[in-house]
């Protein structure tokens, strides 16, 4: 086999892995494990347990937002920066990766801003900030919430998407 024969073949080779590569992220960075909900929303697929944590964490946001709420009652800006300090940008850490690679971009994206939304309620409470900022940053933080519950539903592997 000649020199340039062999430089195809390892070319061709690369190509491959290259595309290979590319479909694998875009499966776990864009698209994640989706499906088409009969309801217009997407389907995001997970296993039993990473469904059950999913909405644990979003019990836990509720939770969390009763407390910036009667926080926000008292006018105690530390409850408000504590509360929301406890949904910031940390508990993304608290994520598995698997988890991660099946929650599609605009999912994560919106997540993102979520948390980071709360770091900046905390932080401005905790800068002397007033209650009515922090409602005003909450209202905005909520749109997330709202957009996020509009877009997706979260089903098991197996089940049919719009029942759980």
């Amino acid at each position: 086999m000649t020199h340039a024969a062999k430089a195809r073949i390892y070319l061709a080779a690369i190509a491959v892995l290259l595309l290979v590569i590319a479909a694998m992220a875009y499966k776990f960075i864009v698209a994640g494990s989706t499906q088409e909900g009969q309801d217009g929303r997407v389907a995001i697929v997970l296993e039993p347990g990473e469904r059950a944590l999913m909405l644990r964490e979003m019990r836990e946001f509720v939770a969390g937002l009763q407390l910036v709420a009667e926080a926000l009652a008292r006018e105690d800006m530390p409850g408000v920066a504590g509360a929301s300090r406890a949904m910031g940008t940390p508990k993304t850490h608290d994520v598995p990766a698997a988890l991660m690679g099946k929650l599609p971009l605009a999912f994560k994206t919106l997540a993102s801003a979520t948390h980071r939304g709360f770091d900046a309620i905390a932080a401005d409470a905790q800068a002397n900030g007033t209650s009515r900022h922090a409602l005003a940053q909450l209202g905005e933080v909520l749109k997330n919430c709202v957009a996020c519950h509009a877009s997706y539903q979260v089903v098991t592997a197996g089940a049919a998407p719009g029942r759980r």
